[in-house]
C-alpha cells in the first residue's frame, strides 16, 4: 500500500502536495475507494480515496519507526553517489544528514547551488521514507565549518582508514545506552591527516570498519547496517 506525507489536515481530510496527487492518479492509477497510508505529524493513518481524489482518514495505524537517532555527516559527493547514499541511508533509518566540504571534496557548491540541491535531495529522502514506510523524513543541512560539529550531542564517531583496532562493533556495544550516534565519513581518498586530527580534537572517536577499504558510497550504508543490527530489538 502506498504511503504519502500530508501537508495539512482539515477535520478528517488530508491535504497532499501536487506531486503526490499526480503519483496517485497517473503513476499508480489508484481509483476512488482504494486505500492509501498517510503520515501527518509523524503519525501514520489508513485513508480512503473518495470523490475528486480527496483523502479521507479512516483510522490511526500502529507506529513503527527506528529507535536509534543516527546522524550521518557526509562530504559533498558526485550526484550519482549522493543520490544513492541519501536514498539507502533513509531506508536504513538515518535521522539527519549533515553535509560539509572536505579538503579532498571534488564537488564544490555556492549558496544558490546548495539551495537547489537541497530541494532535490529532500525530495529523494521523502520518496525513500514513503517507500520504506517511515513516519519521518531525514532533515538535510549544510555546515560551513567542521568546528560546528563540536556542539553535537551523543557519541561522535569518525570512520578512519588509519585506526586499526577500535572497530565500530566494539564501540557500539560499549555505548548501548547512547540515544544519539553521530558518524562522519570522509570523501574519495579519505580525510587529509591534519583534517582527521582536527575532527578527533573536537570529540570524534576514530573507528575502523574492517580490514578492507570501502568506497565512499558504501561506508555510510555499511555503518548504518551495523548500527541497526547492534540496536535491533
Amino acid at each position: 500500500m502506498q504511503r504519502y506525507f500530508a501537508l495539512s489536515k482539515k477535520d478528517n481530510m488530508f491535504i497532499l502536495n501536487d506531486s503526490d496527487y499526480y503519483h496517485i492518479k497517473v503513476v499508480m492509477r489508484l481509483k476512488i475507494g482504494e486505500k492509501v497510508e498517510v503520515v501527518y505529524e509523524n503519525i501514520p493513518y489508513l485513508c480512503e480515496i473518495i470523490d475528486n481524489y480527496q483523502i479521507k482518514l479512516l483510522k490511526e495505524l500502529e507506529l513503527k519507526e527506528f529507535k536509534t537517532n543516527t546522524v550521518m555527516i557526509l562530504p559533498l559527493l558526485k550526484e550519482q553517489k549522493m543520490d544513492l547514499i541519501l536514498q539507502k541511508a533513509t531506508e536504513l533509518g538515518v535521522s539527519e544528514i549533515i553535509l560539509f566540504n572536505a579538503k579532498r571534496s571534488i564537488v564544490k557548491l555556492d549558496e544558490k547551488q546548495e539551495l537547489k540541491k537541497l530541494e532535490r535531495w529532500q525530495r529523494i529522502c521523502k520518496e525513500a521514507s514513503e517507500q520504506s514506510k517511515r513516519v519521518t523524513i531525514p532533515n538535510i543541512r549544510f555546515i560551513k565549518d567542521l568546528k560546528d560539529l563540536e556542539k553535537l550531542e551523543g557519541i561522535k564517531l569518525i570512520c578512519s582508514t588509519v585506526e586499526s583496532s577500535n572497530n565500530l562493533k566494539k564501540v557500539l556495544q560499549e555505548s548501548k545506552k547512547c540515544v544519539k550516534i553521530n558518524m562522519i565519513v570522509g570523501p574519495e581518498g579519505g580525510f587529509e591527516p591534519k583534517e582527521e586530527q582536527e575532527i578527533i580534537k573536537i570529540g570524534f572517536i576514530p573507528v575502523t570498519l574492517g580490514n578492507t577499504i570501502l568506497r565512499v558510497e558504501t561506508v555510510p550504508l555499511f555503518a548504518l547496517s551495523v548500527i541497526n543490527y547492534e540496536y535491533m530489538e
